[in-house]
């Protein structure tokens, strides 16, 4: 039966226009992805409480985000390769339940040092989950999809970033940060359940038509064998993604960790305040996951190539970053809010094809390494990128020179993804030419 269906794919894939189990999965990443940045984001929306508890000043601040992602760097690596050798189901589980655990952590904390350690466990668990994210979206969708699928699940970062100022108040004023923790980290494990219940890959899903799997397999089989890591690391292809991440990911993390502390100074508002606002701009960047993913995808569909959609997508979204810019200067509120939404929509599209590239330039078998590649380089980027804030803040109390870097990023990330692929050729891995 296997055999037949694999042997149909192209005729059965040509006509087919339905099928909705692959978007169930896609939903379960959108909410895994949603409670990872409600988990990951407590602590910057806390910030000024804890701040006001523990004495913090900026340096302090960074040196715990810092231990964030250098275990984020170091995960990645881990949970890259663990995910292509245990597979989604097993890895996204696994992953979870250690960032769930490290959630819950925080409540016991006293001091910095406590919440260093709490934030590197949680940058372990947490960094298994865009690997396991795409690699979900590898085995379930055909290459012509991956972007729109990449931009829905991507955009639970944003889903999570809206509720956690709205909820944190809650939260705090009723039972104090503790609980905040404690209660947000615990939702992992409902999700956990669920996961592990319902993922399987496509040609062990009882419930999947044979048509929808024929379109799901529709792109040519992979090369037999497994993948090394260190010949990855030879091939322009990997380095285009990694260093797009190494560019572009700082900015998030500078926005994801710092923006309540930005609207506090700047325009005087407080963990009562401050909610609206910030949720005000992560719906604007669901948007822009949506959209920057969906263009994409519309274009391949149009029958562009691949190469030209993805870097259209990608410049339409880079183009839209630098009036941030303008940020700090703005008197009001409410025009902060457009302009770093604007770019935070952006940042999100350029993101949403960005993360289709592993899948795009290598085989199936190698999405995980590569995706653990670009997302340890990118955390790295971060690591520097939080030193940076907190010595230029305490040194000047200014923003200006973190949104003037936001808004430079992402032309020349794509200059340098173009420069290293000026055409989106499938990387040949040792065992590829003889397959």
């Amino acid at each position: 039966m296997a055999e037949t269906i694999a042997g149909d794919a192209p005729s059965r894939a040509s006509k087919f226009t339905g099928g909705r189990v692959r978007w169930g999965i896609c939903a379960l990443l959108f909410f895994a992805t949603t409670i990872n940045y409600i988990d990951r984001q407590m602590i910057s929306v806390l910030k000024p409480t804890l701040q006001g508890e523990y004495g913090w000043d900026e340096t302090t601040y960074a040196n715990i985000v810092f231990s964030f992602q250098l275990a984020y760097a170091i995960g990645y690596v881990v949970f890259g390769r663990l995910i292509d050798k245990l597979g989604a189901r097993f890895g996204y589980s696994l992953a979870a339940t250690i960032w769930g655990l490290a959630a819950m952590a925080h409540a016991l904390a006293n001091n910095a040092t406590h919440f260093m350690i709490a934030r590197f466990a949680l940058g372990i668990g947490e960094s298994g989950n865009f690997p396991a994210g795409v690699k979900a979206v590898a085995e379930w969708f055909p290459k012509k999809e991956r972007a729109f699928a990449v931009g829905i699940f991507n955009a639970g970062a944003n889903i999570g970033a809206i509720l956690t100022p709205l909820i944190a108040p809650f939260l705090v004023i009723w039972f104090g940060w503790r609980v905040a923790f404690l209660f947000t980290g615990a939702i992992v494990f409902v999700w956990v359940v669920i996961w592990w219940t319902v993922y399987r890959r496509p040609r062990e899903k009882k419930n999947l038509s044979p048509e929808e799997l024929a379109y799901i397999e529709s792109d040519p089989a992979d090369a037999p064998g497994d993948v090394k890591w260190l010949p990855l690391l030879r091939h322009r292809q990997t380095w285009a993604y990694a260093l797009g991440k190494f560019m572009i990911d700082p900015i998030w993390w500078f926005f994801l960790f710092w923006l309540p502390s930005f609207f506090a100074q700047e325009h005087g508002l407080n963990l009562l305040t401050f909610g609206l606002p910030l949720a005000a701009i992560y719906i604007i960047s669901d948007v822009g996951s949506v959209a920057g993913g969906w263009l994409s995808s519309k274009l391949i569909h149009r029958g562009w190539s691949v190469n030209k959609a993805r870097k259209t997508a990608m410049l339409v979204c880079a183009l839209c970053v630098p009036p941030v810019m303008l940020a700090p200067g703005v008197a009001s509120v409410w025009g902060a809010v457009l302009l770093i939404g604007l770019a935070t929509a952006a940042h999100q599209g350029f993101s949403a094809n960005l993360y289709t590239l592993p899948s795009d330039l290598f085989p199936r078998k190698a999405v995980g390494a590569i995706i653990g590649i670009g997302g340890t380089l990118g955390a790295v980027g971060g690591m520097f990128m939080a030193k940076f804030t907190g010595w230029v803040l305490d040194a000047t109390g200014s923003y200006m020179p973190m949104f003037v870097i936001a808004g430079s990023s992402y032309l020349l990330a794509l200059l340098v993804i173009h420069l290293l692929v000026p055409r989106m050729e499938e990387a040949r891995l040792p065992g590829d030419a003889k397959a």
